[in-house]
């Protein structure tokens, strides 16, 4: 998941850690931003709040999800899961005695 250069240092005050030197966006993105190219520097997504992050991934796939897909499913999941519980208790009543 990636954040937006405003996301990491306007929204959330993300704190840099130093970047990898090797990396071939790097000059392009610190020219834009005005960052010395000599000392590269990024920020790690994991440092957000987990339930900031997982509010911004949901927003993010939200739009590609097909919600008709979805709910067949789930109710596809539900009715496997009532199915195995189902088969449970069967096993746990037959069990009986063995000689």
């Amino acid at each position: 998941m990636l954040l937006t250069y405003d996301q990491v240092v306007h929204d959330y005050e993300l704190p840099a850690t130093e970047g990898k030197r090797g990396d071939p966006r790097w000059p392009a993105f610190a020219r834009r931003h005005g960052f010395e190219i000599e000392h590269p520097v990024q920020w790690e997504v994991e440092a957000l709040e987990p339930d900031e992050l997982r509010r911004l991934v949901l927003a993010a796939v939200d739009p590609y999800i097909d919600r008709q897909a979805l709910a067949q499913q789930t109710a596809r999941q539900e009715e496997q899961r009532r199915a195995l519980a189902s088969f449970v208790r069967g096993w746990g009543a037959a069990g009986g005695t063995s000689s």
